[in-house]
């Protein structure tokens, strides 16, 4: 199945299997189910999956999370909303914890128990989060004219202050990131709106402490790339060993 958020519908599952038959004369799909009880779900704009559930964001309503080991029949087990989340932009889960970033910042929520999710007090002020991603001890936020901000989030519920990156100004309208390693290799892939997509090295083998589990990143611009329109989002590459 695919999970689809939609503004209007909520949450739409589409049935893909016909894509892993073999078969290419009957890659047809259609829809499983549309989920939103009661309007919970409009305004759904984010996604992601950890486990049998998905954690769906609302600019209404805040962070949901939705019951899927049955995907034609999903059930809502729980909403987070304002004042702890406040029109919430995206969402990843790291072990016990979503980390959401919404109009006020980067938030931290306990998903210990997926049906009763607990905001915690770990909440990081930036001032134009898009977007995030999670590698190991760090957050990696897209936050618009101040670039990308690091933050130390090896103690979930108290994350450190972040650190803007900007290339000396020239990241100012990131929208997306998303981090790429492999190896001692960590590089952010940032959509950096009407300014393309840029590169940047966090570590490499040149990075002093890059052989421990987690050194702090010592970011690099090394490349640049326009797009023909503004650059929004940068796909996950392929998770493999």
């Amino acid at each position: 199945y695919a999970f689809v958020t939609d503004s209007v519908e909520g949450l739409i599952v589409i049935d893909i299997n016909t894509f892993t038959d073999g078969d290419p004369t009957n890659n047809f799909i259609k829809r499983a189910a549309t989920f939103n009880p009661d309007g919970a779900l409009t305004g759904a704009q984010n996604i992601t999956i950890a486990g049998n559930y998905a954690y769906v964001l609302s600019t209404k309503t805040g962070l949901n999370v939705i019951d899927i080991s049955q995907p034609p029949s999903p059930r809502l087990l729980a909403t987070v909303g304002s004042p702890a989340i406040v029109e919430p932009r995206a969402v990843q889960i790291q072990f016990r914890y979503a980390f959401v970033v919404d109009r006020e910042g980067l938030k931290v929520v306990d998903v210990t128990n997926p049906a009763r999710p607990r905001a915690t007090g770990g909440r990081v002020p930036i001032r134009d989060a898009r977007d995030l991603s999670l590698l190991r001890t760090y957050a990696y936020v897209a936050a618009g004219a101040e670039g990308v901000a690091i933050v130390d989030v090896e103690q979930p519920e108290v994350p450190g202050a972040p650190t803007f990156f900007t290339a000396g100004g020239a990241i100012s309208d990131a929208t997306g990131v998303t981090i790429g390693a492999t190896y001692a290799g960590q590089y952010a892939y940032v959509a950096d709106g009407r300014n393309g997509l840029r590169v940047v090295k966090l570590i490499d083998t040149g990075t002093p402490g890059y052989l421990g589990w987690s050194p702090a990143p010592r970011p690099e611009l090394i490349a640049s790339f326009p797009t023909a329109g503004p650059a929004l989002r940068v796909a996950e590459g392929y998770k493999r060993d």
